[in-house]
């Protein structure tokens, strides 16, 4: 009977075992059915990642096409860093504007310091200085305080026609000039030259090196080899060093030379410069206790510095693109233009009382702003975990709002790559409610304070431009046409490389 014992007595014993083992892989399955899942994406290779299946001076054109296989928001690997993609306005709208207490902060750049890009405000994670920066900046350019700089804006491009017809080569000079120095009176009472400025010269060479190297993908190179920035010179790979070291000093005098200007204006008389966004926090600075004077000014300066980065390059890419339109699709400049003419005439240019009579001419601005996505994406990063429809997005993700894909939606948007400005015109000519500075100009906490700013510059511009020059291919000397192929740079923002401008009348 003993052996009969035992065997009930072991049954009895692991019974209880058994139970919790069910009990356990039962629990185990329902988590992992009801787990959310990763996003979908391209399969990383180990410790590289994705990175070798990313085109590197374009790395949207890679996002949006995988956008065609993994939906509108995908997941990849770079090196190290999780990666998350936004190819559409309405994940853009659900996750940056809908969430923005998770989708404000901006992540770790290991290339604004080295690079001299951290007075940039716009790169800075959502904190009492951001937050102070971004108060400096929108006092002055909200959209009640933009109205104010409308008589300045058609006398800035007034001023840009006659270089662009004087001297039609340097196009891309005279639109820096017009963008800088229409940014420059509203922040530091600054009045530019019409050509060659010194200050104009000074952004111009800070954002050309800059924008090519203080890129995400730069960024995760430096804080996977953060050694790279201290290798001798006469090692190779040493250039990223002094690239580094250029990029500090022209950020630098950019930021210091304009702001010691109006400090010295308003020493020399009180009454000058007192409408600038400068002068007047200068001014208030002055009731402020001593010990928090320093943090205020140096607020400013990177507020400053911001809003004259943020204009000149949205702006002047805008114009680029909006030329080399006008070259490749001369029906449509020749529509706006005879639109013009109708409703200004040609005794006198347009202004802004024209604007809500000049449809087609606004269409064309929302198509130059679809048509080539000024900046394809600026990177955040979640500062808490997150579910969006099912799947897991982790604290410390990498969020890239990929513009390009946006714009290159085809059920939106069919033939996507050619510039058609009637898509946001209906049947009866009226604008429809599609407006692409919805989301070219950001979302969010982070939307671009100055958008109200700049769209009025760049309206000024583009139908002064319209009014009176004509865009055109070069000829050679013997009067054959200069065909060329248009080229892009790398960077947050594009550039465009062109023709010829002349006189229409």
């Amino acid at each position: 009977m003993a052996p009969a014992v035992d065997s009930r007595l072991a049954i009895l014993a692991v019974l209880p075992a058994s139970f919790v083992v069910i009990t356990y892989l039962k629990r185990f399955i329902r988590n992992r059915r009801n787990k959310p899942h990763l996003l979908p994406g391209p399969v990383p290779l180990p410790l590289l990642g994705n990175v070798l299946s990313i085109n590197t001076k374009e790395p949207w054109l890679t996002y949006t096409e995988w956008a065609a296989t993994y939906g509108d928001l995908l997941f990849v690997r770079l090196l190290g860093q999780e990666v998350v993609v936004i190819n559409s306005q309405h994940v853009a709208e659900a996750l940056l504007d809908k969430r923005a207490r998770i989708y404000c902060d901006r992540p770790y750049l290991a290339t604004l310091k080295p690079y001299g890009w951290s007075v940039n405000f716009g790169f800075a994670n959502y904190s009492d200085e951001w937050r102070l920066c971004r108060r400096l900046f929108h006092q002055t350019f909200r959209p009640e305080s933009a109205l104010k700089f409308r008589p300045m804006q058609i006398k800035r491009a007034h001023e840009m026609i006659v270089n662009l017809i004087d001297d039609p080569q340097h196009y891309h000079s005279h639109f820096a000039t017009f963008s800088s120095s229409v940014a420059m009176s509203v922040i530091y009472d600054y009045q530019t030259s019409p050509r060659d400025d010194p200050l104009v010269r000074i952004v111009e060479d800070a954002v050309a090196i800059g924008f090519q190297v203080v890129t995400p993908e730069r960024a995760i190179l430096l804080k996977t080899f953060p050694f790279l920035l201290k290798l001798p010179d006469w090692c190779w790979g040493s250039s990223i060093k002094r690239e580094a070291q250029a990029s500090t000093n022209h950020m630098t005098e950019m930021t210091e030379m304009p702001f010691l200007y109006t400090k010295q204006h308003m020493a020399e008389n009180l009454a000058l410069g007192q409408f600038s966004m400068v002068a007047e926090n200068l001014q208030r600075i002055e009731k402020q206790e001593q010990i928090s004077r320093p943090l205020f000014e140096d607020a400013l300066k990177k507020a400053a510095t911001t809003g004259i980065i943020g204009s000149y390059e949205t702006t002047t890419s805008v114009l680029m693109a909006f030329a080399l339109a006008m070259v490749f699709y001369p029906n449509v400049q020749k529509r706006a233009q005879a639109e013009i003419d109708s409703v200004v005439g040609r005794d006198r240019l347009p202004t802004f009382e024209d604007r809500a009579s000049l449809p087609y001419v606004e269409s064309v601005l929302r198509e130059t702003l679809r048509w080539q996505p000024v900046g394809p994406f600026v990177p955040r990063a979640t500062s808490s975990d997150d579910i969006y429809d099912g799947y897991f997005i982790p604290k410390g993700t990498v969020v890239l709002c990929n513009l390009w894909g946006i714009s290159r939606d085809e059920k939106r948007y069919p033939n996507a790559s050619v510039f058609i400005p009637e898509r946001f015109m209906d049947a009866d000519g009226a604008l429809t409610d599609d407006n692409p500075a919805e989301y070219m100009f950001g979302f969010g906490r982070r939307r671009c304070p100055g958008r109200h700013a700049a769209d009025a510059s760049i309206w000024s511009a583009i139908v002064t431009m319209l009014a009176t020059v004509e865009f055109s291919f070069a000829k050679d000397s013997q009067g054959k046409v200069i065909e060329f192929t248009p080229q892009f740079t790398t960077g947050f923002i594009q550039y465009l490389f062109l023709f010829v401008s002349s006189s229409r009348h």
